[in-house]
């Protein structure tokens, strides 16, 4: 049961945190040099490797926006310190027209795939099974769109 909630919890973060964390967020002028000071301030030697920062218009609105990958960092000899059997946390930004990003959400998650289904650009999360109420262990196919700045699950398989 408690794996149930926890999973549920992560869940929502993914998909229901974007509307609470607009309401409360500031903009950060730079994703990349907003992540990266925050770890330098965290460990005595920091590491980042080149997909630490991914460019890419993730809401399809013609601006690019920033996606940071914490399993691409190295701090204190350590990859990835926050990844666990979950996959690795990736925070998500969307650079609005008045200039800045605005943290949209967190995912913990394997990995994803940017591709194009039915002319817009959508996230294929690779999860733990949980994600799609599994047991097995192949890993949980999240298919999600970036709406403005909400992530709209299209399918779990």
């Amino acid at each position: 049961m408690k794996q149930l909630l926890l999973a549920f919890l992560q869940t929502a973060l993914l998909l229901g945190a974007p509307l609470a964390a607009t309401a409360q967020q500031s903009l950060v002028s730079d994703p990349e040099i907003y992540e990266k000071d925050h770890f330098r301030s965290q460990c005595k030697v920091v590491e980042f490797g080149d997909g630490f920062i991914r460019r890419l218009d993730i809401n399809n609105d013609g601006i690019i926006d920033a996606i940071s990958d914490h399993g691409a960092y190295t701090c204190d000899g350590e990859r990835g310190p926050a990844c666990n059997e979950d996959g690795c946390p990736h925070n998500f930004y969307v650079q609005v027209k008045e200039g800045g990003y605005l943290l949209i959400a967190t995912a913990q998650v394997y990995g994803y795939d940017f591709v194009k289904r039915f002319g817009n650009m959508v996230f294929v999360f690779k999860m733990h099974p949980r994600f799609c109420e599994r047991t097995d262990s192949a890993p949980c196919e999240m298919t999600v769109r970036v709406r403005g700045t909400k992530f709209v699950t299209i399918s779990r398989k």
